[in-house]
């Protein structure tokens, strides 16, 4: 795939998964995705399969209020892709999450997705806003 063509199919990834289409999101990934979540996140751990990313995304929004996401530039290497993401949320005074969203291609689908936090605080912060409310 060019640069060009990643660069499209995350757009259409993040798409698909935003409009809760599924079974388009599972037509763009592998069988065996691999989506690793850090260890002291309220969403840790690891999600596998075709509906690994339907899982993460139901995890996110039970555990979090996100009010958005706003994506900066992808960059593009080889079989990886990674996106800048700045997670926003509902709530006063809670500080948006930046992250960087690591995506691993293999045969033309996604095969692993692995998000960095610069800062997981404001996530904490805001899984803890939403366990109070």
């Amino acid at each position: 795939m060019t640069t060009e063509e990643v660069e499209a199919f995350i757009d259409r990834l993040y798409a698909a998964t935003a409009e809760g289409d599924w079974d388009t999101v599972g037509a763009m990934v592998t069988d065996d995705l691999l989506i690793t979540e850090a260890a002291g996140l309220p969403m840790a751990g690891e999600y596998r399969g075709k509906n690994a990313l339907r899982d993460l995304f139901v995890q996110v929004f039970d555990t979090l209020s996100v009010a958005g996401l706003d994506r900066g530039q992808t960059v593009v290497g080889g079989d990886h892709a990674g996106s800048f993401v700045t997670m926003r949320f509902t709530g006063e005074g809670l500080a948006p999450a930046e992250l960087f969203e690591m995506f691993r291609f293999r045969d033309g689908k996604v095969c692993e997705i692995k998000p960095y936090y610069f800062d997981p605080a404001p996530v904490l912060a805001a899984a803890a806003a939403k366990q109070a409310a």
